[in-house]
């Protein structure tokens, strides 16, 4: 018989002791983080894909978002990461858009900005502002001192090619104090054809006027007509509205210039939400391939739908205007430049009280609405315009000059008795000028003024005695040089 000591420790058995389960965890941590990841990258890189889609099949043809996918998981990821296009400036409650207009290649001075507006949106009202800067306004640019401000564009594109646009939204910014996130530069061409594409658009044409120097090809001249009344303006049309600069009837300066171009953007608006077919992406997108090679544009294409999604929420009462301008109100005076060129530059002496009016377009009740548009023009502010006997003589080798400029300045009250041509022993006169002639008695100043502000000629003084009154008679003498702009 066997003893069997029971307690002896080696007579039982031990417990069973499970090897901890750390290591299966770990993996299926690890498994579960590799899955998530993969998920979110791909969520991710799904929604960036849709967001920067150029294919308008992709956006819903009414909302203007992009579509919602077919698959499971595209619809958990749209729902986890739904590609909005956030704008630039949303957050702030800000946006900002410079519009620049101008000629383009085979135009006299192609790159020179015709139009330069600055487009404020505020998302939380859907209110609109149009802030019109004229092209003679003198700003500083880097190593080319004071220059007009139309020149930023032109400057840009010597640097580099296309890079015109960025580099005066950088100008702009950085004089007005203001962040600009994105530019759209068009030349004539694209605005014609935008017009055109969407049928033309509807004008209150409120001040009839005729200008009779209305550039076209080969340094020609035609003469164009607008009655009073709403109008339906073709691509052309509009552009010979906008653009028109030697206009009778006080619009023949910049300023009334500027306020018909917000007037023909603010039409072009309306006629593009009139029809769902024009806000179409498929349409959008035909509309910005045809006109590559005329407009330049740092907006991506949701973006562009971002912009006319949020275009649909604004009434027009809600949209407000400011000209910059030299009116008795306004905020610029005019100067001469070190080379004798005019130039606008700000009453105070700095942009502070400008860049204020900016930065509170939205809040400040005392910035008027389009209709309400102060109406100074030289005809109000000089009496008397024909108080004095003006003869124009051509300093140039430009034929005819002095003759289109006679009938501008009858246009406009002035009394112009002759027109001749300077010695041609003096020909060409580099810098155009506005002289006395030493044996009138009359007191010139209020004349001379008004011509200064509509020709942006500057006053030279009294007429030296190298150039000779075509009349004894004879006030004022202009003087045509290279360097006048019709």
């Amino acid at each position: 018989m066997n003893n069997v000591n029971f307690l002896h420790k080696n007579n039982f058995e031990e417990p069973f002791e499970e090897k901890p389960k750390k290591s299966r965890k770990k993996w299926l941590f690890l498994l579960f983080t590799i899955i998530f990841l993969s998920f979110t990258i791909y969520g991710y890189n799904y929604a960036q894909q849709i967001r920067d889609s150029l294919n308008p099949l992709d956006y819903n043809e009414t909302t203007l978002e992009p579509k919602k996918p077919e698959g499971i998981l595209q619809k958990i990821a749209y729902l986890l990461f739904k590609p909005e296009a956030k704008l630039a400036g949303q957050k702030e409650d800000r946006i900002n858009v410079l519009l620049l207009g101008m000629g383009g290649p085979g135009h006299d001075g192609p790159y020179l900005t015709d139009t330069i507006m600055i487009v404020s949106i505020e998302p939380s009202t859907n209110d609109v502002a149009f802030i019109s800067i004229p092209r003679d306004l003198g700003v500083n640019i880097d190593n080319y001192g004071v220059r007009k401000i139309n020149s930023a564009n032109s400057i840009g594109e010597t640097k580099q090619a296309n890079w015109g646009g960025a580099y005066a939204t950088e100008i702009i910014s950085k004089t007005f104090d203001i962040d600009i996130p994105y530019y759209v530069r068009i030349d004539f061409q694209a605005f014609s054809e935008i017009i055109d594409e969407v049928g033309g658009v509807r004008v209150d044409v409120d001040t009839p006027f005729t200008d009779y120097l209305y550039p076209t090809d080969n340094d020609l001249y035609q003469t164009v007509t607008f009655t009073k009344g709403t109008q339906t303006m073709d691509g052309e049309t509009a552009l010979k509205y906008s653009r028109s600069r030697h206009g009778n009837n006080g619009e023949g300066s910049d300023f009334a210039r500027a306020k018909r171009q917000q007037k023909i953007i603010q039409a072009l608006k309306d006629k593009i939400l009139s029809f769902s077919t024009l806000t179409n992406p498929v349409k959008i997108k035909k509309i910005m391939d045809d006109l590559e090679k005329h407009m330049t544009t740092n907006m991506q294409f949701d973006e562009i739908l971002s912009f006319v999604r949020m275009a649909k929420e604004v009434q027009n009462d809600s949209v407000k205007h400011l000209v910059l301008d030299n009116s008795v109100n306004g905020y610029l005076n005019s100067y001469t430049g070190i080379d004798g060129a005019f130039l606008l530059g700000p009453k105070t002496g700095n942009f502070d009280n400008i860049n204020n009016a900016i930065k509170n377009i939205f809040t400040d009740e005392s910035l008027t609405k389009v209709e309400e548009y102060n109406t100074d023009t030289i005809e109000q502010d000089a009496p008397k315009l024909d108080g004095a006997t003006i003869e124009i003589q051509n300093g140039s080798w430009q034929a005819g000059l002095a003759a289109r400029l006679k009938q501008r300045l009858l246009d406009e009250k002035f009394y112009v008795e002759d027109v001749g041509n300077v010695d041609v022993s003096l020909k060409p006169i580099s810098v155009s000028a506005i002289y006395t002639n030493p044996t009138s008695s009359k007191d010139l100043s209020i004349i001379v003024k008004a011509l200064e502000k509509e020709l942006h000629i500057t006053s030279a003084g009294i007429l030296p005695t190298n150039i000779s009154p075509i009349a004894n008679s004879t006030d004022i003498v202009i003087v045509l040089g290279d360097d006048f702009v019709e």
